[in-house]
């Protein structure tokens, strides 16, 4: 990714031989229109050129784990399914370089919250994450269905990481506004809270966010770097230079090859980039 630095990347896949499509099933119940029910490859693919094809693999921790050396990412995060053989493979064989977040739903009260902490104990979970206009039905960033999740968050000690901005796929945004982040990090004062897929149009108001909240972090994920935010790199190269995190989109949307051949051209200062590709996520994710 940059020189010698060996990139934490805060959003990765692992694929398997299942269709890629049942990965988005969980949105379907919200899709009105007839192209994002069929779904493409993925319901946000009219975003992305060239979604990533991983092929038909004997070893789909390997083949990913080899496309992590090519690049030079050292250790990747992956949204965690139980019932996933590659993900408990990934578990058990690959701990040096596999660590998971937990994709929550809001809508199942205690009981995700009995889940959360089961799983944080069981797997070691790294972070609880959410897509609040995915999930059905949508839950607002703010709404109280996730009160239990964050005060579970914060006596375990995990960071929160949430899809803020315009959804990619053709769902309602309202749940993601960015200032809803406002009541949230004002009530849970000790939430370390990680926003993903960009924020925008609300990116200005993220920056102002971070600035006002010690807590609140942005990460990269699902931008190629060529399209990051202006007002997150200039943020990155003053006063944020210990909030902005690095997290790709392999290969849900993005290929590695994509995202390191940009990366050079992305205009953060020298001594950002061991803080953007590594540092930070060793301290905000306690690795």
């Amino acid at each position: 990714m940059h020189k010698d630095i060996q990139a934490i990347d805060l959003m990765m896949g692992l694929p398997s031989n299942e269709d890629r499509m049942e990965w988005y099933n969980f949105m379907k119940p919200l899709l009105m229109d007839e192209e994002s029910r069929a779904m493409m490859k993925m319901p946000a693919q009219f975003l992305f050129k060239d979604i990533p094809d991983t092929g038909v693999q004997d070893d789909y921790v390997s083949y990913v784990t080899d496309k992590m050396d090519a690049h030079g990412i050292e250790k990747a995060m992956v949204g965690f399914d139980e019932g996933s053989a590659v993900h408990q493979l990934a578990w058990k064989e690959r701990p040096d370089r596999f660590f998971f977040d937990l994709p929550a739903n809001a809508n199942k009260g205690m009981e995700e919250v009995y889940r959360i902490k089961r799983l944080h104990k069981e797997y070691d979970i790294k972070a609880v994450s959410a897509f609040p206009s995915g999930i059905s039905p949508q839950v607002p960033i703010n709404d109280k269905k996730w009160y239990p999740i964050y005060a579970a968050c914060v006596e375990l000690g995990l960071p929160f990481v949430c899809c803020v901005g315009v959804p990619g796929p053709r769902l309602p945004l309202e749940p993601q506004k960015v200032e809803l982040i406002d009541e949230v990090c004002w009530f849970f004062p000790e939430l370390t809270f990680v926003m993903r897929h960009g924020g925008e149009p609300w990116e200005d108001m993220a920056v102002k966010l971070m600035l006002k909240y010690p807590n609140l972090y942005y990460s990269t994920s699902a931008f190629r770097p060529k399209h990051y935010p202006r007002a997150i790199i200039d943020y990155a190269n003053t006063r944020g230079a210990d909030k902005i995190l690095y997290a790709g989109y392999f290969p849900m949307g993005l290929s590695l090859e994509q995202i390191s051949g940009d990366m050079p051209n992305v205009p953060f200062k020298d001594h950002i980039w061991p803080k953007f590709l590594r540092e930070n996520a060793i301290r905000v994710f306690n690795l």
